[in-house]
């Protein structure tokens, strides 16, 4: 069984429109009969590639530009030569060259508009077959799995996440574990200083070096996403993975993403009679792509560095995904500034600790070959200006130092609400908690929250992880007075469950 891919390609001069060659790739995708989310890729001539005409025609496809040197498509076979384009660059038709470099058949031949020409090549994979690379050839673009629609998942409901506990509705947020009274003051008055030059596309070099900087890396080790939930879309789209493995529970949009690209994703899943805790040897021994947290959530528990280790091998890619562990003093345990551990890509977030869930943003960590493949999948320009100017205002000495500070609190905050848990005997939370928030498990705790709403307090279901069911809730730590006032509507809550019948 095969899947279809198409891609576009393009020819353009200098100073086309993007509704220019827009229509035109959407008038050749009617004349195949085929959709715009049928394309997965446009591609061009190396020296068109930041045309704003092609660009933004891909982003209206939502789809990355792939560019190839004259020389390359100059080798392509074409059905529709010209001689104008054969002299200028020397390929009779960029438009059919770059759609054919990687594909089996010209769909629809070229197609000229005003300033631009356009032809749609299709490309077959086999349904379930990984990505990948022709003998020794890198792996590129050409060779990723698409995105897809739907997750095919059973089970849990993979995009589910906490904002959707606190959307539109007046609650004491315990469900999202973004610390509260941010972004501070000095940090608004950053990004607001950024908007002078929206003018301009962003640049990203200050950011990765600051970034580079304070974990003590080479700046070609850094990548800026927005956020790290794009990191986990670019790792599903662009690294190569025939038996990806996610260690469960943990945050869902990383199978979520993978999914999305077509894989087959593999769990491991860990036990609350373990403490959560994670067995390296757990891990098939086949597995070329493995996902975990760390502190991970849901849990909260903190993985030793030695045990992540272990499961690094040549010819494996081990995402640690880092985004809490600023959140823990020292940051014990971190593998980010790591360049001995074959295949690790860390991921970071500067979203929890810093209030910015709404402007996005955090990074990459890993050796440059593995970041040029995730680059190349990203659109242009994929982090705004403002949110380039938190991050490097976020790696400066006395963010730092208010970043340790905040993770001290977390400890002596955390310990007061799980005091308060334990006066609770039908309350069981997991006690190896390091994170800025705790996963508790109790009978009928889907009524409890429901309960807990009903006296302003959202708490994070926690039946949408794999591993877990409808008896656990997560809460994030937040100060004692909250807390106090949680732990009080939580004893009205558990006092007027109703009784079920016996018998």
């Amino acid at each position: 069984m095969t899947r279809t891919q198409l891609v576009v390609g393009v020819g353009a001069r200098r100073g086309v429109t993007a509704e220019e060659v827009f229509g035109l790739i959407l008038g050749a995708l009617r004349a195949a009969g085929s959709a715009a989310s049928d394309v997965v890729e446009v591609a061009t001539l190396d020296t068109r590639a930041d045309e704003p005409g092609i660009t933004g025609a891909a982003a209206r496809l939502g789809v990355p530009v792939r560019a190839f040197p004259a020389a390359v498509l100059a080798a392509v076979r074409v059905p529709n030569p010209s001689g104008a384009p054969r002299d200028a660059v020397g390929t009779p038709s960029v438009a059919e060259a770059a759609a054919l470099v990687g594909a089996d058949e010209l769909l629809v031949p070229k197609r000229k508009s005003a300033s631009a020409t356009c032809a749609v090549a299709r490309r077959l994979l086999s349904v379930g077959t990984p990505a990948s690379t022709n003998g020794a050839e890198p792996f590129t673009m050409a060779a990723m799995l698409p995105p897809t629609k739907h997750i095919d998942s059973a089970g849990p409901d993979l995009r589910h996440h906490g904002d959707a506990e606190v959307r539109g509705l007046d609650l004491t947020d315990l469900a999202v574990n973004v610390r509260t009274g941010t972004p501070p003051d000095w940090l608004r008055e950053r990004i607001a200083a950024s908007l002078g030059s929206l003018a301009a596309y962003p640049d990203s070099r200050p950011a990765r070096a600051a970034v580079a900087a304070r974990h003590g890396l080479p700046e070609e080790r850094v990548l800026m996403t927005a956020g790290a939930a794009e990191a986990f879309v670019l790792i599903a789209r662009a690294l190569p993975a025939r038996r990806p493995v996610v260690v469960h529970p943990q945050f869902t949009e990383p199978e979520a993403a993978l999914r999305a690209a077509g894989h087959e994703v593999g769990r491991v899943v860990l036990r609350p009679e373990d403490g959560f805790r994670l067995d390296p040897s757990a891990v098939p021994e086949d597995a070329d792509l493995v996902v975990v947290g760390n502190p991970t959530n849901p849990t909260s528990v903190l993985h030793p560095a030695g045990v992540l280790e272990q499961l690094a091998r040549p010819g494996r890619t081990l995402v640690v995904d880092e985004a809490f562990m600023d959140a823990v003093p020292g940051e014990r345990e971190a593998l980010c500034g790591r360049e001995d551990v074959p295949g690790l890509v860390v991921l970071r977030s500067l979203t929890k600790t810093w209030g910015l869930a709404g402007l996005r943003i955090g990074y990459v960590l890993a050796d440059p070959a593995t970041l040029a493949l995730l680059q190349e999948a990203q659109p242009l320009w994929p982090v705004s200006s403002p949110a380039l100017a938190a991050a490097e205002a976020c790696m400066e000495p006395r963010a730092l130092v208010e970043a340790a500070d905040a993770a001290d609190r977390v400890v002596v905050d955390r310990a007061h609400l799980l005091a308060g848990l334990a006066e609770f005997s039908e309350v069981e939370a997991v006690e190896a908690a390091e994170g800025p928030f705790v996963l508790l498990r109790m009978e009928r705790a889907g009524e409890v929250r429901e309960r807990l709403r009903s006296r302003g307090f959202a708490a994070r279901r926690g039946d949408t992880f794999p591993g877990l069911g409808t008896d656990w809730l997560r809460l994030a730590v937040r100060d004692r007075v909250t807390t106090n006032r949680f732990l009080q509507a939580l004893d009205l809550a558990l006092q007027g469950l109703p009784r079920r019948a016996v018998g």
